[in-house]
Parts: C-alpha cells; sequence; structure tokens
C-alpha cells in the first residue's frame, strides 16, 4: 500500500528525490514519514510529515532534506541535497495515524511500510 521510488547512487553532495505513493490508508488524520536503515543498525526516523503540515526532521538531516506531502495525492516526497556518505542505507515510507504527542520517528506508530528503496551516496 505504500509505493516508494527514487532512490539510487549519487556522488557526495549531490541531490536526490524520493517519492511514497499511498493507497488505503484510510485514517482521517495521518502522518508518512521517512526511515532509512544501514545493516546492523536500527531502523532511524529521517523525517515526518502530518496531513495538518507540522513537519519533523532528525537533526543529522536539517537543512539539507525537506519532506512535502501532496494530500490529494497521498505522496510523501523527500527532497535529499547535499548528500553525505552517512546518508547512504535503505529507505523506507511508513504511514500512521496522527497522534498529538506521539513520538514522530518511533517505528511501531506506523502500521504502513513501503519495501524499501536503496539510497548510496559515494566518493
Amino acid at each position: 500500500q505504500l509505493a516508494e521510488s527514487g532512490g539510487g547512487s549519487v556522488q557526495t553532495g549531490g541531490s536526490l528525490t524520493l517519492s511514497c505513493r499511498a493507497s488505503g490508508v484510510t485514517y482521517l488524520h495521518y502522518q508518512m514519514a521517512w526511515f532509512r536503515q544501514v545493516p546492523g543498525k536500527e531502523r532511524e526516523g529521517v523525517a515526518a510529515r502530518a496531513m495538518a503540515g507540522s513537519t519533523n526532521y532528525a537533526d543529522s538531516v536539517k537543512g539539507r532534506f525537506t519532506a512535502s506531502l501532496d494530500v490529494g495525492k497521498d505522496t510523501l516526497t523527500l527532497a535529499m541535497n547535499n548528500l553525505k556518505a552517512e546518508d547512504s542505507g535503505t529507505y523506507y515510507c511508513a504511514a500512521g495515524p496522527w497522534e498529538a504527542g506521539a513520538s514522530w520517528h518511533s517505528p511501531p506508530r506506523y502500521p504502513y511500510w513501503g519495501q524499501g528503496t536503496p539510497v548510496t551516496v559515494h566518493s
């Protein structure tokens, strides 16, 4: 129900844009997020965007990544600029109900997940 696209390989300092289209997500108010994971490490939250417009980012990507949500198309995009080697990993899209006060970067709060799209940043 979540289809990601846009991953790939890019040089350090380059840019990529990821997209995630949701289908069948029926929450009245929902939130979508991007997580990333590298082998041997836990999945970490990168950015989240709620229908109401609030946006959250991991400290490591603030100022470089921008999350946008097209509510009409149920599509979340992540524009990634000035990419660094440490941004490499598999990026997963997630969706779940919006909950006031809930931790945006906690994976268990998102029932829906995409299959993941790889991002490789090389020198």
